[in-house]
């Protein structure tokens, strides 16, 4: 008797101190699908601590609500800011922190990878790897750009490792 694949999750995560995109993708075999996502949402005025510790805090959630079994996420393309390059580096590691509490392992993808892994081509823009997230993920609406964008770090993922 055959047996069905055994479900893997990952958490893609987009980070970002204004907005960081967050998706759960579940593969089961050859077949992707969107478990949740969402956009941690920060107020301009907050203290830079205190946006660190509510994208802490939500993707604490959701590993909590969805058991991923992995995050995944996208390593910026070299800013031209270096203020801007420094607050989002420790963006990412207040993220990765929160990945290795939770016991999670982490896979680190450029956004070069992620749009060659989903769209196939590495230069693609915005709107076709949204289109292909949608086709992939079955979706009939749209995912937020940050959440979309998450969903393609993790659907990059999935495919480039096949396993959780």
């Amino acid at each position: 008797m055959i047996q069905p694949p055994v479900p893997s999750r990952c958490l893609g995560v987009d980070p970002g101190s204004l907005a960081c995109g967050w998706a759960v993708v579940e593969r089961a075999g050859s077949r992707l699908a969107l478990v949740e996502a969402g956009v941690i949402r920060n107020p301009r005025g907050a203290d830079f601590d205190q946006r660190c510790l509510l994208i802490h805090q939500r993707l604490g959630e959701a590993i909590a609500a969805h058991a991923p079994g992995f995050m995944a996420v996208e390593s910026p393309f070299v800013e031209k800011n270096a203020a801007t390059a420094l607050k989002l580096g420790q963006i990412r590691g207040g993220i990765l922190l929160t990945a290795a509490l939770h016991g999670l392992p982490v896979g680190d993808y450029n956004p070069m990878q992620v749009k060659k892994a989903v769209s196939g081509y590495g230069w693609a823009d915005k709107d076709q790897v949204g289109k292909m997230v949608m086709t992939l993920l079955n979706l009939t609406e749209a995912l937020p750009a940050d959440a979309a964008d998450a969903a393609a770090v993790a659907i990059g993922h999935l495919l480039a490792t096949r396993r959780g």
